[in-house]
């Protein structure tokens, strides 16, 4: 039974070394959320939620939800809350969306500790992936005013720590420096020459490109061997998605920030992704996992979005080891130590592997002294940049 329900906030205010400065924002510091949920049978299951939708806002969200839930039976699943699917439209639904999937994945973690199994092994009975392949996520730090071949050496260190495929971004806001895709890709050239078959390569474009300029870069990045290329159009033109995904020989994928199988629903069905990205931080376990029947029956891969700290890589991670379509997950490498600080024992990758089937639950501990030892900032992560 459940007995309470709360959120830990925390904050780690980066350095110059750890700031990273992409289309016209940089960053200024790095958040947490963990929803924590406690039982009279002495168990304590976490969560993490996607950050972004404001930590004060998210907790306020848990308050919110917290009478609902205190008295309930773990395993009652009407007690779950759902997403909404407005966290495309404002602040306050990501908020609550966010809030409702740490609450998930925290929910998940309890059944799985009381259970005395690993999460995946909840979700899917017969699920043998003992060790899920992770992907390093970066390339965020690099000028093209200054030394854009920084992006190469970025790379090359997260294929040195034993990362065996890397996601990179498109830099800085292109108009600021006459950028194109052919100079672009010509940076590309100069990642895989340095890299060679060490490492496949994917590009996240963050929403950033107009219809022709995705054209350009996919063909590009298709005639280079590129893993796939990442939401590369605005994030409602589902008819522009729709014709690129249908018309390159590159796999697009996208969705990121959906937080529900409604909102997927029409851009599996109208072809638009090849690989559907959902985020345990953003829309929860339990949604996760229905994004992903759904696509697999698509024929469709999963690779999910999982773009802050080391709790939220564990709950997709163990949802991949449960999916049939999928086959690994993100791990953002530009939130400074606060991404493994925060758990007990450090950082679960090794080798670019992270294992799901080795401890109850999600597989981590949350620090005793979090929020002492990372005391929460307000404000946004980011700040606009103008040239």
């Amino acid at each position: 039974m459940i007995t309470d329900m709360r959120t830990l906030c925390a904050t780690r205010l980066h350095g110059r070394e750890d700031q990273w400065l992409t289309d016209r924002y940089r960053s200024v510091k790095a958040d947490v959320a963990i929803v924590v949920v406690e039982t009279d049978d002495g168990v304590t299951g976490i969560g993490e939620a996607c950050s972004y939708g404001n930590p004060l806002q998210i907790a306020d969200w848990v308050r919110w939800y917290r009478p609902s839930l205190i008295g309930r039976d773990l395993d009652d699943f009407s007690i779950v809350p759902r997403p909404t699917g407005t966290a495309l439209e404002h602040a306050v639904g990501s908020a609550h969306d966010f809030a409702v999937a740490g609450i998930d994945c925290a929910l998940w973690d309890a059944r799985g500790r009381l259970a005395g199994k690993p999460v995946a092994q909840l979700l899917e009975p017969s699920a043998s992936v003992s060790d899920v392949d992770v992907y390093a996520s970066g390339g965020v730090r690099y000028d093209w005013h200054d030394e854009p071949r920084t992006l190469v050496e970025d790379v090359l260190g997260y294929v040195d720590a034993g990362y065996r495929t890397v996601k990179f971004r498109l830099g800085t806001a292109w108009h600021w420096d006459n950028v194109t895709p052919a100079r672009f890709l010509a940076l590309f050239d100069g990642v895989r020459e340095a890299v060679g078959d060490r490492a496949g390569l994917a590009v996240d474009a963050n929403s950033r490109l107009s219809r022709a300029e995705a054209r350009e870069l996919a063909e590009g990045l298709a005639e280079r061997g590129a893993l796939w290329l990442e939401e590369p159009l605005a994030k409602d033109d589902i008819e522009g998605y729709a014709s690129l995904t249908q018309s390159v020989d590159l796999k697009i994928s996208g969705g990121e920030s959906f937080t529900t199988i409604e909102q997927f629903r029409p851009w599996i069905d109208r072809g638009c992704f090849d690989i559907v990205q959902p985020d345990a931080g953003v829309c929860g376990i339990s949604e996760v996992m229905r994004i992903g029947r759904i696509a697999d029956s698509a024929g469709l891969s999963l690779i999910p979005h999982s773009w802050h700290n080391g709790v939220m890589l564990m709950a997709n991670a163990h949802a991949v080891a449960a999916l049939p379509n999928a086959s690994m997950v993100e791990e953002c490498m530009v939130q400074g130590p606060l991404r493994w600080d925060i758990v007990q024992d450090g950082s679960r990758v090794k080798d670019g592997t992270v294992s799901v089937l080795e401890s109850p639950g999600l597989g981590v501990e949350i620090i005793g002294d979090l929020v002492d030892r990372y005391p929460y900032v307000e404000g946004h992560y980011s700040v606009e940049v103008y040239r």
